[in-house]
């Protein structure tokens, strides 16, 4: 669910190296497409370690540009200060319209709510780990993890010898334990808040609303790739209604309550 008139929106792109395996890059860089045109691509991190090797590639082929910042002191990482540094100077060139933060340190918390009280779009990226504190200020907040490229943690032979002995579920079954019973409740009252007098609601108001409430919801975060068929998958509590549009082809989508 991309930001509204993201098309249009020049964004700094600022990268913590600390936070953030080569990788995850091309991924990454995909998803911030998805936003606007990322117009400034920096990296942060003391290039001179030997942890920095096969970025390179990576750099080149995607046009980021790396900034060296030498670690002064044993455990403070001078990268985020540089980083802040930097974001603030783009701040004040008037030539961007949002930013985006990858990292999964909360010390650039202040930095994203900085950048919103002038006015620009703060999305975040990072890890699962990511304190809520820097989630809850950015605008939109994805993790890594769900992102093409991601490297995903393989299950224990114990844990595959488990499943197999679990009955087989239903569809709606299934979601209905994907998704955990916090964010059912939130979009049950999401809903709600702009349901018309029938009780139907917009899916892409649905959608926008659910983020400006929870900046780090995705539909990916619970194994959907959109947020339709993650809805659809509810039927239990939701129903749903495929409208013809102006437009061949294309329907709109209304979602509400289902009542028992």
């Amino acid at each position: 669910m991309p930001l509204s008139n993201s098309k249009d929106l020049k964004l700094a792109v600022l990268i913590d190296a600390d936070n953030v395996p080569y990788s995850n890059v091309k991924g990454m860089m995909e998803e911030i497409a998805k936003f606007g045109t990322p117009t400034t691509k920096r990296i942060y991190a003391d290039w001179t370690k030997p942890n920095s090797n096969g970025w390179k590639g990576v750099l080149l082929e995607h046009a980021i540009t790396p900034i060296q910042q030498y670690s002064y002191t044993i455990g403070k990482n001078s990268s985020d200060s540089a980083l802040i540094i930097d974001a603030m100077d783009l701040l004040y060139s008037g030539k961007l319209d949002g930013f985006c933060i990858v990292s999964s340190d909360s010390d650039f918390t202040r930095l994203a709510i900085r950048l919103r009280e002038s006015g620009m779009k703060v999305i975040g990226i990072g890890e699962k780990k990511t304190p809520n504190s820097f989630i809850v200020a950015c605008d939109r907040f994805i993790y890594i993890e769900v992102l093409d490229g991601a490297i995903q943690k393989k299950k224990p032979k114990t844990a595959v010898a488990t499943d197999a002995k679990k009955p087989v579920e239903k569809p709606a079954e299934k979601a209905l334990h994907k998704i955990d019973k916090q964010t059912i409740e939130l979009i049950e009252a999401t809903i709600e808040d702009i349901e018309d007098d029938d009780g139907w609601a917009f899916l892409g108001d649905v959608g926008n609303l659910i983020v400006k409430k929870k900046p780090e919801f995705d539909p990916r975060n619970y194994g959907f790739s959109k947020l339709t068929p993650m809805l659809k998958s509810l039927t239990d509590i939701l129903e749903i209604d495929e409208r013809e549009s102006d437009k061949k082809g294309i329907k709109h989508v209304y979602v509400r309550l289902r009542f028992n």
